[in-house]
């Protein structure tokens, strides 16, 4: 009878481990994504807040929530890819702007347009909408209005967030799996194999 191999043994062992811890990992990122969805959706719910200074921590940042801000002065605009409220792709025109002498700042999306370039002529003032992520500023508020020329964006959508971390999970509890089981019949083969003679 063969000896059982030591080394590939735990190397195998090791791998399938790290599988499964992986698994696990991606289970816990399930449920704390769960609970970060649950916040979202009540956000939606709540009465309009003042547009918020920048939090520290990007779990403190009050996505999916109605604001009301004021756009003291504009100190920019640019472009990115969006939607408008008829699910039409094209892009969304965000203006930077001030919120007061020592204010935090305001990235504003105040309307979508087919053309990147689309000439803004907004100047600034009050503004209500909706908290979105933004990859530049980590928030912006996406105005429920669109300035003159634009039309209005599509707000922020829950559904676009993913949450397959549970689909994940499954993926690394069956390599771990598949692993032992193809190295359960490597030694199968193996033991059933005659011993050469010297």
């Amino acid at each position: 009878m063969r000896r059982l191999p030591i080394l590939a043994t735990i190397v195998v062992l090791l791998a399938a481990g790290t599988m499964v811890a992986l698994g696990v990992w991606q289970i816990r990122r399930a449920q704390e994504k769960e609970a970060l969805l649950t916040r979202y959706e009540a956000a939606r719910n709540l009465p309009p807040v003042s547009y918020p200074t920048m939090p520290s921590k990007s779990a403190d940042l009050p996505l999916y929530r109605t604001a009301d801000a004021v756009c003291v002065r504009v100190l920019g605009h640019r472009a990115t890819a969006g939607r408008n409220q008829a699910g039409d792709v094209g892009y969304s025109q965000i203006v930077d702007c001030t919120t007061g002498a020592e204010g935090p700042g305001l990235a504003v999306d105040i309307g979508w347009s087919r053309n990147p370039n689309a000439t803004v002529t907004w100047s600034g003032g009050p503004v209500r909408g909706v908290v979105a992520p933004d990859s530049r500023t980590r928030m912006r508020l996406v105005a429920a209005t669109a300035a003159s020329g634009l039309q209005p964006s599509a707000p922020p959508s829950i559904a676009d967030i993913p949450n397959n971390h549970r689909s994940y999970a499954v993926q690394w509890f069956l390599f771990a799996g598949l692993a032992l089981l193809i190295y359960g019949l490597a030694l199968r083969k193996r033991r059933g194999a005659p011993d050469q003679q010297p």
